[in-house]
Order: structure tokens, then sequence, then C-alpha cells
């Protein structure tokens, strides 16, 4: 029998943590799909476009998704791939739900960056990307939907650097993209891959393989494709970049792969390339020092709250980053921001709204803690009496705010307890007016379309009707001042004084000009845009 230690570096060794991130409409959740699909999860793909059929993509468990055809929350998805255990973080790609995706982040070793092939790098492409690159973990880039008219691969790489500040590094190169998309060529193994056809890209496909040289290609490409790859080939080991495997890990460059994850095509080579360079878990920061994966003691830390998975049990789940050490079934741990022990009794793994018991999890593992209400977001779990505590989950300021109150007056209580649960899973932000007395609530949000979000779970998993008011402010901002007294302030007339449900004192901006007109008139006011769970402010 193999020791602890021996077990759990072993384990971390086949483990690949990663989060897929995209603009809307890129792909993501169809690429999610397909990399199930190659790695045995599931038989079938349940294609996104096929929603109206009532086929929705297996990673969408929430309703409104179904409804709406986007992703509106992360979800997680566990699967094994010849000998690697892979946990893939689907996230929203909607800008309306990015706080969910930054979050989502955390708990990430590394990110598939999805690009539209047509569209190239879009706004919430850079977004997302910055804060990778803020984390300093390694992006991978996808360009899909080559099956498409595309852009020339040459201008997107360009495009990526320019834009986005990384080099690129093709490990594939397409043929065809003027909507005649006909295969790759594999640069690693200096050969041409030909798809044939699958069954709309519900099934995996064939392909035919071989040398660039070979007299096959030539007549199943045609001379004119053939030449042109020849050429590109040329071009791309004479001007391009130095393959690198030390700057992929360090997220200075950016392997790039071509395929049509609708298709499948390029999909298979794209996660065998993947598993063979992305990092496994790595070394953590604590406030007691780093905690290195093959530690013998677990912990792990709380980066997502979800209520109403399952509407018929109204059960809440933290979901848990594994970190270092074994998670075994019942293990009592150290909630070191509570203070007490408490015994994981029920631990879940996920296939989207598919559960099963889990008897044991390894670092860079998810798994879902039932909660009775005692986890929050940023919390850590450890094994032992330290008070060890990862780095705080910040918190982005808030971008559009309306005043929140039930339609009915005698449904105040269940319109509470709705929106503690919202604010817990940070779906939503809650403040509160502190110089007058008014009952509705104000609820802060990322991208507008939280409030449609906020009005369909409030209605369809509490019952409770909303009336929503919306608000001019557009930005918020934490005081930093502990001693400071908000009310002497000498605000501009648009703002105004409000408190967060850790009653720290923030005030409610209409534009950036109301902000630079308060902190000249207060010389003394610090404001900051990035707070954290467990401490007052963020500096």
């Amino acid at each position: 029998m193999p020791d602890l230690k021996s077990e759990i570096k072993k384990e971390v060794s086949r483990r690949k943590t990663f989060a897929i991130i995209s603009h809307p409409d890129a792909g993501k959740t169809t690429l999610t799909e397909k990399l199930l699909l190659y790695g045995g999860a599931i038989r079938l793909a349940g294609s996104v476009k096929a929603r109206k059929a009532n086929k929705y993509a297996v990673s969408d468990w929430m309703e409104i998704e179904k409804q709406r055809g986007i992703s509106v929350t992360s979800s997680v998805m566990q699967f094994e791939y010849n000998d690697y255990c892979i946990n893939i973080l689907d996230t929203p790609g909607h800008q309306d739900f990015s706080e969910d995706t930054y979050r989502t982040l955390v708990a990430a070793d590394s990110a598939v960056m999805l690009i539209d092939g047509a569209k190239g790098v879009e706004a919430q492409t850079i977004k997302l990307f910055h804060v990778c690159k803020m984390r300093g973990i390694p992006i991978f880039t996808f360009v899909n939907k080559m099956d498409r008219a595309s852009k020339d691969p040459f201008e997107l790489m360009e495009e990526i650097e320019q834009v986005l500040g990384i080099r690129s590094y093709p490990m594939n190169w397409p043929i065809g993209t003027e909507g005649d998309f006909k295969g790759i060529y594999n640069r690693n193994l200096s050969q041409i891959e030909l798809f044939g056809g699958g069954a709309h890209g519900q099934t995996q496909v064939s392909s035919t393989v071989g040398k660039v040289d070979d007299t096959i290609f030539t007549d199943l490409l045609g001379s004119h494709y053939h030449d042109k790859l020849c050429e590109d080939i040329e071009l791309l080991d004479m001007a391009g970049e130095e393959f690198d495997r030390e700057k992929i890990r360090c997220g200075e460059l950016t392997p790039m792969f071509f395929g049509s994850a609708m298709t499948n095509f390029g999909v298979q080579p794209f996660l065998e390339a993947f598993l063979e360079l992305a990092p496994s878990p790595g070394i953590k920061e604590t406030s007691e020092g780093e905690i290195d994966p093959e530690n013998n003691k677990f912990s792990g830390f709380i980066f997502k709250i979800q209520a109403n998975m399952n509407p018929t049990h109204r059960d809440r789940l933290a979901f848990l980053r594994v970190c270092s050490g074994k998670f075994t079934k019942g293990m009592t741990v150290r909630h070191v921001n509570a203070g007490k022990d408490v015994r994981l009794s029920q631990p879940q793994q996920f296939m989207a709204q598919e559960r099963t018991i889990v008897e044991e999890a390894y670092p860079g593992d998810i798994i879902g803690l039932f909660d009775p209400g005692i986890f929050k977001l940023g919390d850590t779990l450890y094994e032992g009496n330290n008070n060890v505590r990862f780095e705080s989950i910040p918190i982005f300021p808030a971008e559009f705010f309306a005043r929140v109150s039930p339609a009915d007056t005698m449904k105040r209580k269940q319109f509470i307890k709705g929106i503690e649960q919202l604010s817990e899973e940070g779906a939503i932000q809650v403040f509160k007016q502190i110089d007058i007395g008014i009952e509705a609530l104000i609820i802060g949000v990322v991208g507008a379309l939280q409030f449609e979000v906020l009005e369909y779970r409030l209605k369809n998993e509490y019952g409770v009707s909303l009336r929503i008011q919306n608000l001019p402010f557009r930005h918020a901002r934490w005081i930093e001042n502990e001693g400071l007294d908000p009310r002497k302030l000498n605000l501009p007339s648009t703002s105004i004084i409000v408190q967060d449900k850790e009653e720290r004192n923030s005030i409610l901006f209409e534009n950036e000009w109301s902000i630079r007109m308060a902190e000249e008139r207060n010389k003394d006011l610090k404001l900051i845009d990035i707070a954290t769970q467990d401490f007052k402010v963020q500096k």
C-alpha cells in the first residue's frame, strides 16, 4: 500500500483544473460539451443550437439558462481522460455575469480562452484575459468556428499580441478559412489531420492523418490548399514565436489551437495537447505562508455558493476547491473564519446538475458541501488547529443599482430570505441607505441582466414578485477611512451614502466626475473600488 504522501503526489500530478472563458456566443458551452464527449462523460452532445428541440447543453442546469440560451452561472464538471482527472469550470460568457467568472478563476490553475475565428478578440475576452493575467495563470487559446468564414490566422495572431499583449504559438494551423475548412496541420507531429463527417458534431469524428508530403493530401486538398499550407508552415517556422514551455507556464505565451467545437474539428488534438502542457495544482499563498498541494494536511477554500440547484430539495451548496492533502467523506476540519470545527458529511461531485456522493478528493478537485448557512465566499477549511487563511476573493464594484421591494408586503420574510441567499452567492450586492429610513433595499449588480435573474429566481424559488425601481448610479466606492463619519462629507448632490451587508460605508455615484468632485472636496477621503470578503477593504 502506498503511503499518503505518495498517494497525494500521484493524484496531484494527474489533475488538471481549468476554466473556459470567452465573449458571449463564442461557443464556450459547446466546447465544454465536446470535451466531455471525448472524455467519455457523455455519449451524445446536447447541442446548444438544438435548445428549441428541448436538447439543452449539459452544463446549463438553471431553468432560465435553458429559456434564454445563455449561461448565467458557473458550472463544474469532472471526468477522466487518458488517466488524467479533469475538472472543468464552465463560466458565464455574458458580461452581465462576469463577477461569477472572476470568482471562479480563483479556483482554476489555467484557463482556455475561446475566440470566435470571425470576430477575433472581443471586449469581454479582454476583461477576462486581464483577470487571468493578474493571477499569472497559463492561458491556452482555442480559435473556434473555423468551419465558417474566419479571419486570416496571421491576422488573429497579431490581434492577440496587440490587443492582449501576449505572444502566441500556433500548435496547429487551419487549412481553409473562407468557410471551406478542411482540417488542421499539427505542427508538433508535422502531420495533416483531415476530418470526416460526424452526426452534426454530436459524436466523435473520424479523421485522415498523414505527413504533408504524402501524395494523398495533394489529391485530397488540391494543389491550391496544399501549396498555401506549405507556404504558411514555412513562414511560421521562419518568423513565428519559438515554443517555450516556461513562458507558457508563466502566462507569457499562449499556445494557439484552431478548430470547430460545433463539428468537433480539432477538439481531441487540442484536449490531448492541453493536458500535456497545462499545469497540475500548484502552491497556494496563505496568511501563514505557502501551502504545497502535496502537504498531508487537507486544506481548501469556498469560491462559490449556490442555492436551489435542486428545486425539489431547496438545498444550498458551497463549492470547495481542494488545495492540499486528501479529502475524505465525513472528515472533521477547522472552519477557520468561523473559528470552529465542522464535519463534512455530504460531499458531492458534479456533472453540471448531475451529482454523486464523493468518498475522497485531492488537490485540484471541486466538491460541493451541503451548507446549512455556515459558509461564506472565501472561507478557508483546514485540517488542524492553525488559523491558515487563503487569499481573499475580491468583490468587484456594482455598476447598476435599483431599489427593490416585494410587491406583496405580506411576503417580506420570503423576500429577505431570497435577497440574503443571492447576496451570499455573490450574485447581487445589498446596500441600505443610512441617512433616510426607507424599507426598500438598494441592490447593486455588475450587469443589468442580473436584475432579470433576480426577479426570476425570487419568483420561482421563493414565490415573491418584485417591485424594481432603477436608480441612476453607475459607480460604487467603499470608504477606506474607518473612523470617518460619512454624514459629514461634502458630496455632490447626485451621490448617496450607503452601507453594504458587512456594514462598510460606501458611496454611490452617477459618474466619474462625481467621484473626482467628492475626492477634491474631501481631502482626507480615501475611496476603494475593490473590497474583499474578510477584511474591511482591500488596500
